[in-house]
């Protein structure tokens, strides 16, 4: 199988390394790629929103497969060109991307599934924010209505700050808050069949004790040794298959990786968004721990299979990554500094480049993620640690708290 991977972060280099370790998959071309994934796959130059340049691309290395990693490639139909091609394609279309490229339209779907979720308002002036605002009050939820690579929402007790962020956004959703620990649950589906992940919980806020603005995600971990032992069975039967059938009764089938984030409530799981395809950094985890083949499982949902598919299998013990950020991030990171230190395996790289000397560069303002596994929690916690410590990019920083509060027994499911 040839293999033709779009994007060029750390969730894409976590892909590769699957698709790569696959022996079913005899050729991997990425586009455009990063210095990580040169090391498992041919690099190719692409815009990935480009649908034409895609498809194209697609055609001329002869793919059997194409795996879309990020969001902005998928609301903009990349995978409908490449479909148009007859080529088989692991992502949604357009319109059923728009459960993450709106948050209305998400609602709307949710609330046609009878899906547990928040209670939210979609708005547009100073007037309906205050009015959402005033009916839920704080801490105060306020989401980009589009695409913001995981920076467009803002948790707050500061009314200033939610009317400021709601202002800027122009059309927003305004949801009541959801208490409670987070899940990310990633879902392959063809459609039709669906299959779970191991859930994992990320990390949003920049600064240790989940403090400072909300970010791309500065770490994670997997699995979850506090989560209720129902809870994917419970998520699969009243989120998973009730959205998909929605979906599939408005004639917009979603065939993908369905990202489910969850909050865990007194009243039970409640979702907080859907995304449209793998979470990074999550996806270092997840698939650390898969031992099913990769490129199998994404084509067989890509081809309508997925029910065929034999159950995955994973392996024994547990997955951390930390992130390692540029200076600035995420307001305004730097670029351009000297990166050593990430020549070993489990480095992830996610915003690097080469310069013409061939030296390894910052060119993003999440650089690097250190992934480790180990028997247990602990074990790769202290390893995924060691792994960021060796790494020397000049005013880089990270959470030192990944994983700690489920290492220590400190997460409870409120009840």
């Amino acid at each position: 199988m040839r293999v033709l991977l779009v994007g060029g972060g750390g969730r894409e280099h976590a892909l590769a390394l699957g698709l790569a370790g696959d022996p079913a998959v005899e050729a991997l071309v990425a586009a455009p790629g990063n210095p990580g994934i040169a090391g498992v796959a041919q690099l190719r130059e692409v815009t990935p929103t480009d649908p034409a340049a895609v498809a194209a691309l697609a055609v001329e290395v002869a793919a059997d497969l194409v795996v879309i990693g990020p969001e902005a490639p998928l609301v903009a139909g990349v995978a409908d060109a490449v479909r148009a091609k007859g080529i088989a394609v692991f992502g949604p279309s357009a319109e059923a991307a728009r459960l993450e490229g709106s948050k209305t339209f998400a609602k709307d779907v949710m609330t046609a599934a009878a899906v547990p979720t928040a209670r939210a308002y979609t708005c547009e002036d100073a007037a309906a924010v205050a009015r959402a605002l005033d009916e839920f009050g704080a801490p105060y939820v306020v989401k980009d209505d589009g695409l913001a690579a995981g920076k467009g929402v803002v948790v707050t007790d500061d009314r200033a700050a939610a009317e400021r962020h709601a202002a800027e956004c122009g059309r927003v959703v305004i949801e009541e808050y959801l208490s409670g620990p987070e899940v990310s649950l990633f879902v392959v589906t063809d459609g039709e069949a669906a299959v779970p992940l191991l859930p994992a919980q990320d990390f949003k806020r920049v600064g240790d004790g989940d403090t400072g603005p909300n970010t791309g995600g500065m770490g994670a971990y997997a699995p979850l040794p506090w989560a209720p032992p129902n809870l994917v069975d419970d998520v699969m039967r009243d989120v998973v298959h009730p959205t998909l059938a929605e979906l599939r009764r408005r004639g917009t089938p979603f065939a993908g990786l369905l990202y489910v984030g969850l909050a865990i409530t007194p009243s039970g799981p409640r979702v907080i968004e859907f995304n449209a395809r793998f979470g990074d950094p999550e996806t270092q985890v997840v698939l650390a721990l898969l031992e099913t083949p990769l490129g199998g499982l994404l084509h067989a949902a890509a081809t309508g299979t997925l029910g065929a598919h034999p159950p995955l299998r994973w392996r024994d013990g547990a997955a951390v990554t930390v992130v390692v950020a540029a200076e600035g991030y995420p307001a305004g990171p730097r670029t351009g500094d000297v990166i050593t230190g990430a020549d070993r395996a489990g480095i992830i790289h996610a915003g690097t480049r080469r310069d013409a000397e061939g030296t390894l560069r910052s060119a993003g303002g999440r650089v690097l993620c250190g992934t480790a596994t180990g028997p247990d929690l602990a074990a790769a916690r202290d390893a995924a640690y060691e792994l960021v410590r060796d790494v020397e990019l000049a005013g880089s920083h990270h959470r030192t708290d990944i994983a700690a509060a489920a290492v220590d027994g400190r997460i409870t499911i409120p009840g």
